[in-house]
């Protein structure tokens, strides 16, 4: 690959290096080469920041300047914009009365109102913002499995979309915060057991039982006590299919270890 500084051509106006800079984030590019980019534009130091995106509702100019317009009214100046197909993003620094829900209200009437719009957590520093910019598209490229999308679409409502499309981040929350929390810290705990098995007989309390050799009171205190612990209920259809990806990477990634 060339040397990233070589794709400006010369060319070092902070429109053509904030361009430059999208096209990193989204490529999942975070090292000292854009790091130095940024830093030519005012991103320095460990910054915090957000993404937003979705389709423009007349052109992804009209978007991008209104939701330049949202940062400057809040006394912020700094925020990346790029197109990918059809959807237009931003990612925006954390600064003055900027704040994700503050941007994202102000800018919503610039979205197609017929689709989805996401809205990323707040991340920290290149990585971060990297982070944000590509969980943003992997959230409007799977919106459409969802019948009724929130608006804005927040970053658990998609995890196992993202993961079905190849997002590295998605596959590695379901991984951690899902199928390790559900194994627990002792081989005693009974959670990712009792959850496996209850989502293979499809919810059959009893069924469950039965193959446990349980009380089905029992399976429903175990199942309890996971929903409090993953933040995911097994008795939930959409939670469910939440816990069976988790599940499922879970057990292809112990397979290939």
């Amino acid at each position: 690959m060339p040397d990233i500084l070589d794709l400006l051509g010369g060319d070092i106006d902070d429109n053509a290096v904030s361009r430059l800079v999208f096209e990193c984030l989204i490529s999942g590019i975070d090292d000292a080469r854009v790091v130095s980019l940024m830093n030519l534009i005012g991103w320095r130091g460990n910054f915090q920041c957000f993404a937003l995106g979705g389709t423009p509702a007349q052109s992804a100019t009209d978007t991008f300047n209104q939701i330049g317009s949202a940062v400057r009214d809040f006394g912020g100046s700094h925020a990346v914009f790029g197109m990918y197909g059809n959807f237009a993003m931003a990612c925006v620094q954390l600064e003055a009365a900027v704040s994700p829900e503050i941007v994202c209200t102000a800018s919503l009437p610039a979205f197609a109102e017929s689709d989805a719009v996401y809205l990323s957590p707040v991340r920290e520093g290149v990585t971060g913002a990297s982070r944000a910019v590509r969980e943003t598209l992997f959230s409007l490229q799977a919106a459409p499995s969802l019948t009724n999308p929130s608006r804005p679409l927040r970053a658990d409502e998609l995890l196992p979309e993202r993961a079905l499309l190849g997002d590295d981040v998605a596959r590695e929350e379901l991984y951690q915060n899902v199928y390790l929390v559900l194994h627990g810290e002792s081989e005693d705990d009974p959670s990712y057991i009792t959850v496996s098995t209850f989502l293979k007989h499809g919810g059959s309390l009893e069924a469950t039982a039965k193959e446990l050799n349980v009380h089905p009171n029992t399976v429903r205190y175990r199942l309890k006590k996971a929903a409090e612990t993953t933040g995911w209920d097994a008795n939930d259809p959409r939670d469910a299919f939440v816990l069976n990806t988790a599940i499922a990477l879970g057990r292809m990634r112990a397979a290939r270890a």
